[in-house]
């Protein structure tokens, strides 16, 4: 029986507010004592995370609905409510969520400057995340949806590298743009659709009256951009390369793994269901935006000489992948997209992190200060080899199958976008190894590569959760696309196409 059965107690709400009333508790903690700081952190991180597990243990697998639901009056003259719930979409996002943000904190032990508050930003971004994949008002989910801008902001900008308060000007410029144009469409929506007089912003009422029309089309493309910047999908994609390069290495752990999946899944979670119409008519615009995404990411992140720099164009163009199998329409695209969620945050966050363990020792991320790692510290080469085969796709680890659904998605709506999409594989498989061939092989020419600490056990315990996922969902995918199946059906019914049975 689930525990919420036995008392009662609103779990969901719990899980996303316990990191917030953890980082008000470490607002009392003495700054001078900089252990147990880094410790309260990574112990709740942890908890949170153990208790995020609970919900899918016990997720009904076989219900497309939202389950965990909490509801209650909230601004009662608006029609605002807190309503919060998971379905199989959302449920792999929460849980990912709260793994990358204990990986972030755990990594994150070398911080020493305004420690205190370092910690409690996390917290809060974990808060505001863990709010956006649960809420189910859209009042309330553009809350959440905001609230993660202002710590990321204060990570970059206080944490990061020499460019780090441009970058971080950027970053919440961009994405301030889109959401500003995104609150418009939601009141916008809700009055449209209000109730005796009241606005009416339930997204699973909103769902079973979807809207159609001209007016619907600007109000897609008023959620669409919001997305489109978080994604990002090219052409908006230019402030990811400056926020990652300059955040510090927790912060493009979550930046990657679990930010810009916000985006992906707002275009997933909102576009689709509330505006099939529209949808299924701009379906081409967008699956053309991500397969420029896909290749254009891969020819610039070639084009790199930063490591750092290389993963972030990466992600642009793994991201294009996501886009693409969401705009595919169907059922084999959609749960691609779901599973390349999750594995590429958990591909794309190791590397960043592993990034991170060689410029603490170097204080360089430039190609050319490297070569030979191999031979100076080997279990960090071989523990690079997986991550660098996950973002690759090698079959057997975490980011092949989601790859291949989406593909195949994109193929069953329109071969054209799937044989461009297949060429972003082999592009991402020449600019990793080419990394890799950099930094590990050849001789040692830098003497101060001689020299290099081998990986400690806290950097292997850090990273070990990552690689061990990798090889977990690469064998067992069904792992995350057996409980979406349902829901993702449920969406590609909304959207009034022909469900494709998957089998995974």
């Amino acid at each position: 029986m689930p525990i919420s059965n036995v008392f009662n107690w609103p779990l969901l709400s719990l899980l996303v507010f316990v990191p917030l009333v953890g980082a008000l508790a470490i607002a009392f903690i003495p700054r001078r004592n900089a252990n147990v700081l880094r410790g309260t952190a990574l112990v709740l991180s942890v908890i949170v995370f153990i208790w995020s597990l609970q919900f899918y243990v016990n997720f009904n697998w076989a219900d497309p609905g939202m389950q965990f639901v909490n509801r209650s009056v909230w601004i009662a003259p608006l029609g605002i409510q807190y309503l919060v719930g998971l379905d199989g979409i959302s449920m792999p996002l929460v849980l990912l969520t709260t793994l990358l943000t204990a990986v972030a904190i755990g990594a994150s032990w070398t911080i020493g400057t305004r420690l205190k508050e370092y910690m409690i930003a996390f917290l809060v971004l974990e808060t505001g995340m863990l709010g956006v994949f649960a809420a189910l008002d859209l009042f309330l989910f553009f809350i959440f949806f905001e609230a993660v801008l202002i710590p990321m902001y204060i990570i970059i900008g206080v944490w990061g590298g020499p460019r780090r308060v441009y970058a971080a000007n950027k970053f919440i410029l961009f994405t301030m743009a889109g959401s500003a144009l995104m609150l418009v469409a939601i009141l916008a929506v809700g009055l449209l659709n209000a109730r005796g007089g009241v606005p009416n912003f339930d997204w699973t009422s909103l769902t079973q009256t979807p809207m159609t029309g001209s007016v619907a089309t600007l109000l897609f493309f008023a959620f669409a951009l919001a997305f489109a910047i978080k994604v990002p999908m090219w052409p908006l994609h230019t402030w990811l390369p400056d926020a990652h390069v300059e955040a510090p290495t927790a912060g493009s752990i979550i930046l990657a793994g679990v930010l810009l999946k916000m985006g992906t899944y707002g275009l997933l979670r909102f576009n689709l269901p509330l505006f099939p119409q529209a949808s299924r008519d701009w379906a081409w615009l967008f699956a053309a935006l991500g397969v420029i995404g896909i290749i254009y990411g891969a020819w610039v992140a070639y084009a790199q000489t930063d490591a750092k720099k290389l993963v972030a164009y990466s992600s642009v163009s793994h991201m294009g992948f996501i886009v693409l199998g969401i705009f595919a329409l169907n059922a084999v695209g959609i749960s691609g997209s779901v599973l390349y969620m999750v594995g590429h945050g958990i591909n794309t966050g190791a590397l960043f992190l592993l990034v991170g363990y060689i410029y603490e020792r170097r204080h360089t991320r430039e190609l050319s200060a490297f070569g030979g790692l191999w031979k100076v510290m080997p279990v960090y080469g071989v523990i690079f080899l997986i991550a660098m085969f996950a973002s690759v796709g090698l079959p057997g680890l975490s980011g092949f199958v989601g790859e291949f659904l989406t593909l195949q998605g994109a193929f069953l709506h329109n071969w054209v976008w799937a044989a461009f999409g297949a060429l972003g594989v082999i592009l991402s498989a020449i600019y990793l190894m080419w990394m890799f061939q950099r930094i590990f092989f050849g001789p040692v020419d830098d003497v101060e590569n001689h020299h290099l600490s081998p990986l400690t056990r806290r950097e292997i315990l850090v990273a070990a959760p990552l690689i061990i996922l990798m090889f977990v969902l690469g064998v067992f995918p069904n792992l995350v696309l057996g409980p979406a199946q349902p829901a993702v059906a449920q969406v590609v019914q909304m959207v009034g196409q022909v469900a494709t049975a998957l089998k995974p």
